[in-house]
């Protein structure tokens, strides 16, 4: 009996070692960035057990079998169709400032969407304006409603949203709705779902959240667009959940979410539609491709715009190389809102040399912020930072959730990224590039009312932190690759 209890106790631990090193070695082999892999190594060696059941779950980028296959099939028609905007009178590639070039490039190898003139873009900046807008185009609506958000939360004038579509939907008019399962599960508690499917409105769970289904498919992928397409012809797009603000987490301590969304016409909102047929194509395996846009009138008043989606089933880390490329170009100014700011080593690089070559760099993040780990996680960049002399504002008007980069005051980008390793790497957004000076001037101008409402960060002020702070933030900055 000893020596089966031996045997056994050597077979357990050559097993527990032989899973350890072939975790490992995946983790390395995988060829992801060193502080990605240094992390996942840290936890499965010093949480072992907890460690490979994390990997499993969480550490490689499983769409699913089915939404994997699907994704390869739809490749081809869904790049034809972008393809063919390459001859639409819209794309004006001579038309475009230095910053857009670039991007433009970058964006025609990595994704063959090009970028768009004549298009109208109007910023709207507090809920009321945002959702009332929406409301009234619905109102207007002819013949067909697309819409995808994380969050949907019920309350306020959601609900008011939500009886818009119904009377849509009544009229005749065709509405997909496309929701986050795990950000929108009040939505699905409430009783809209029922009354909507009721009256035909397409209601559909995307990556729904299931015990059965987490070692076939990564648990913490998100459907993270924040897209409204009207007739395919007004789109919306930007940081807004469709919620209340005044309804929507009122017990977390952070204050009201501050969001600004971009109103649009013109021949990018097709576009847009297209990448909402896609994530719909992808849940439901239901194909509704919308017709290409229309012959533009091109005007000097309009606004040159590339759409820039990403996500699993779409080529890696382009919006990464898009933050890269416009950081790289800033020569004067750079103006960075994010409510989760957890860069990359190399969005840490380049802001550091941004600022020691002279450009006047300036993050913009909320004082208060709903993620502890995060908190902490960003917090651990801050004295390289500064060191570097780059400006931090610390938001005092509640969690401002914005998430815009403005260079030079003359190009822009806007939409539902976050600077952290989750938006630019594993969940499914949406970025407008925009080129246009006045719509420039005029989100200058908003980011300049958060500033007012900042205090500024000063390294004195950094200093006097207490030291059990400090050990906290290196502890959570060895894990800030996996936040």
């Amino acid at each position: 009996m000893d020596q089966l209890t031996q045997i056994i106790a050597v077979l357990g631990v050559f097993l527990y070692w032989l899973i350890l090193g072939g975790v490992a070695t995946r983790i390395v082999i995988k060829r992801r960035s060193v502080g990605v892999s240094f992390s996942w190594l840290l936890i499965i060696y010093f949480l072992p057990f907890v460690g490979v059941i994390a990997y499993m779950l969480f550490g490689e980028l499983h769409l699913g079998k089915a939404r994997s296959s699907r994704s390869k099939g739809m490749y081809k028609p869904y790049g034809e169709w972008f393809s063919s905007l390459y001859e639409h009178n819209a794309h004006q590639p001579n038309r475009q400032s230095e910053y857009a070039h670039s991007i433009s490039k970058l964006c025609d190898a990595q994704l063959s969407i090009p970028s768009l003139m004549s298009n109208e873009l109007v910023l709207q900046h507090t809920p009321e304006q945002i959702l009332t807008s929406i409301i009234k185009d619905i109102n207007e609506a002819k013949t067909t409603i697309d819409i995808e958000f994380y969050i949907w939360h019920p309350g306020g004038l959601a609900d008011e949203v939500a009886l818009a579509l119904i009377k849509a939907a009544e009229r005749g008019v065709e509405i997909k709705l496309l929701l986050d399962a795990a950000g929108s599960r009040q939505f699905f508690k409430s009783q809209w779902p029922d009354q909507m499917k009721a009256v035909g409105i397409n209601v559909v769970a995307a990556l729904i959240v299931s015990p059965l289904r987490m070692f076939f498919r990564r648990m913490d992928l998100r459907l993270h667009r924040k897209i409204v397409v009207i007739d395919n012809s007004i789109g919306y797009t930007g940081s807004m959940n469709l919620v209340d603000p005044k309804c929507f987490k009122q017990s977390d301590g952070v204050g009201e979410w501050i969001d600004m969304m971009v109103r649009i016409t013109g021949p990018v909102v097709p576009v847009l539609n297209t990448v909402s047929a896609w994530d719909w194509e992808v849940e439901t395996n239901e194909r509704v491709m919308p017709a290409k846009p229309p012959e533009a009138q091109c005007s000097d008043t309009s606004s040159l715009v590339q759409a820039i989606p990403s996500g699993p089933g779409m080529p890696e880390e382009v919006i990464h190389q898009v933050l890269l490329q416009s950081l790289y170009q800033a020569q004067q100014k750079i103006v960075i809102t994010t409510p989760y700011f957890v860069p990359s080593e190399q969005l840490l690089d380049a802001l550091v040399t941004a600022s020691l070559r002279g450009v006047d760099v300036n993050i913009i993040i909320p004082r208060k912020n709903d993620s502890t780990m995060v908190k902490w996680a960003s917090s651990s960049f801050f004295t390289e930072l500064l060191d570097a002399g780059v400006n931090i504002h610390q938001f005092n008007g509640g969690l401002l959730h914005t998430k815009s980069v403005l260079i030079d005051d003359e190009h822009c980008l806007i939409g539902t990224v976050n600077m952290d390793m989750r938006s630019l790497w594993l969940n499914f957004e949406l970025t407008l590039a925009v080129d246009d000076i006045k719509f420039a001037a005029r989100l200058g101008a908003l980011l300049q009312s958060y500033i007012d409402d900042s205090d500024i960060l000063t390294v004195e002020e950094w200093e006097q932190r207490p030291m059990y702070k400090r050990f906290i933030e290196q502890v959570f900055y060895l894990f800030s690759p996996l936040l």
